[in-house]
């Protein structure tokens, strides 16, 4: 019995044999050039042929997981109808290579630029371009890409990559689960498996070599961990587990649009935790308490130059709009570390976390900074908006931005342009110095938030996607719990509210603990919400 580490994408726990499907990178053979004219004919054909499979997998998707799930599939057809990726494809036919040799050729460039870029987002849709590649091969070679009719009942699938279309080709009728060496968090295969409710685990280093077709295996969706040959014991454990989950999945779904309060009558708020406004729409279906935690980094990504003013302002305002006066707390930008955007210029540096990020970035470029907190000042007259500050460590970061807040106030005065004048600022405590300036910082801020994530590494010392430290990475040591009912305890003395916007706000072995400590709002993600109020009402 060993155990394998990634990153949980999507809640569950099976038990089931593995099938390992590593996926061949087409190289077109040296087949025979059968004219410039016949070749392009062949791409044109090959094309229109993808984009037609590709939406039947759209309406498939669209049926099982909505329209927001199922639009990242539009991406690829957006792609085969791109005029940059059309005019190579042509020029390279043109200069003597097949159609299924230009196409790889073409495919592998873009895949080259997306996975070297610094941007992190834009690497992980790197697999998008696989995808595009490998179906298109396959019609003009004639191969039959994967199929999930062909493999058996309780089959855990272990990919050495997971593509969006790969996903929804999984069957799940006789797929448990899905395993893959590559891919994170924000990949378009980890949001599909979350829409369609298969436990995933991805980054799961070298999965492939190290599990064999027909091991049996244990996976959680939610920590990350897979063993491989578990003993009896294990096993059935999982199952157990896995079963208990299937059941409490259906018994939440009446606390969905319950008020959220304890056992004995204490009102709490279970929020979402959202990236982008397409998430909206999951966030009003769960039955949110208001957003706890908008990351506004979307907005800066995919794109060669920061987002203007009014772009942020109609962005801010859709998700307000659709909130109707629930709250929403919208962070600013928070950048480096992980999420390095090229045009901003962010220097290289050994230790990013530790580095130039967050309200550092921020305050060292205020003329960015200033558009987005005009643009939230303006956005916030359509409801209940606050602002959050990442990363602070000292009260000078929450005083210069309260600076730059007046002087952006004066600015839409001058201009005319309305705006709410009283949006309260918070900080996200999320650093050990936080947690020691815990007193002075709540005496500065009109509210908290517990960003568990970052915390939990900064205080153990331990990077979570780190599988030979990952034992330290755990919100449940002592000395991370010592830090949080700190926070929590200044915050209660200081007269203002605390919230969480950490993986462990969804932990049902600490939330009676945070409940004790007098924690006030869960910030969760959207999917989460019905079982964290079931949790608290427990309490």
């Amino acid at each position: 019995m060993t155990s394998l580490y990634g990153t949980g994408v999507c809640r569950g726990y099976a038990v089931g044999n593995a099938v390992v499907i590593k996926t061949v990178t087409k190289r077109a053979p040296e087949s025979e050039f059968s004219g410039e004219t016949n070749e392009l004919e062949k791409f044109k054909d090959a094309r229109e042929k993808f984009k037609k499979e590709t939406m039947e997998l759209y309406e498939k998707l669209f049926s099982a997981a909505g329209s927001k799930n199922a639009d990242i599939l539009l991406g690829h057809i957006g792609l085969c109808d791109d005029p940059f990726f059309i005019s190579e494809t042509e020029k390279t036919i043109k200069d003597g290579k097949t159609a299924a040799q230009a196409v790889n050729a073409v495919c592998t460039e873009l895949y080259d630029i997306f996975f070297s870029s610094e941007d992190e987002l834009t690497k992980q849709r790197s697999s998008d371009i696989n995808d595009i590649k490998n179906g298109i091969t396959d019609i003009l070679l004639g191969n039959k890409g994967f199929s999930a009719e062909n493999v058996p009942e309780n089959s855990v699938l272990v990919f050495d990559e997971l593509t969006p279309s790969a996903v929804t080709r999984i069957n799940r009728k006789n797929t448990v689960a899905v395993i893959a060496n590559g891919g994170s968090v924000t990949s378009h295969s980890a949001i599909l498996a979350r829409a369609l409710s298969i436990p995933t685990v991805l980054g799961a280093a070298k999965a492939t070599e190290r599990i064999n077709s027909g091991d049996t295996l244990a996976v959680d969706g939610e920590s990350g961990e897979i063993i491989i040959e578990p003993d009896e014991i294990t096993a059935e454990n999982f199952s157990r587990m896995g079963k208990e989950y299937d059941r409490k999945k259906e018994e939440v779904k009446q606390f969905i649009n319950r008020k959220t309060q304890t056992k004995d009558g204490t009102e709490k708020a279970v929020c979402a935790n959202i990236g982008n406004p397409s998430d909206i729409e999951n966030v009003i279906k769960n039955g949110a308490d208001g957003i706890g935690l908008f990351r506004t980094e979307f907005l800066f990504m995919d794109r060669d130059k920061e987002p203007t003013e009014d772009e942020q302002y109609f962005a801010y305002s859709s998700v307000i709009k659709a909130m109707n006066g629930k709250e929403v707390i919208i962070r600013t930008l928070d950048v480096g570390g992980d999420k390095n955007i090229p045009y901003l210029g962010i220097p290289k540096e050994d230790n990013p976390f530790l580095g130039f990020r967050a309200i550092r970035f921020c305050l060292k470029n205020r003329d960015i900074f200033k558009v987005q907190l005009r643009a939230i000042l303006r956005a916030a007259v359509f409801g209940n908006v606050k602002i959050m500050l990442p990363l602070v460590t000292v009260k000078a970061e929450i005083d210069d931005t309260k600076e730059l807040i007046s002087e952006c106030k004066s600015e839409l005065k001058r201009e005319h342009k309305q705006f709410k004048e009283d949006v309260p600022i918070g900080i996200m405590a999320e650093t050990p110095a936080a947690v020691f300036s815990a007193e002075e910082l709540a005496e500065n801020s009109d509210f908290f938030s517990i960003g568990t994530n970052d915390l939990t590494g900064y205080i153990m010392a331990a990077d979570r996607g780190n599988p030979d430290v990952g034992y330290l990475y755990d919100t449940g040591q002592s000395a991370v719990l010592t830090a949080v009912k700190r926070i929590i305890s200044c915050a209660e003395k200081a007269g203002i509210p605390v919230g969480m916007c950490g993986e462990a706000a969804a932990d049902e072995k600490l939330i009676p603990l945070f409940l004790r400590w007098g924690l006030d709002e869960f910030s969760v993600s959207p999917e989460s919400i019905p079982y964290v109020r079931k949790i608290i009402s427990e309490n």
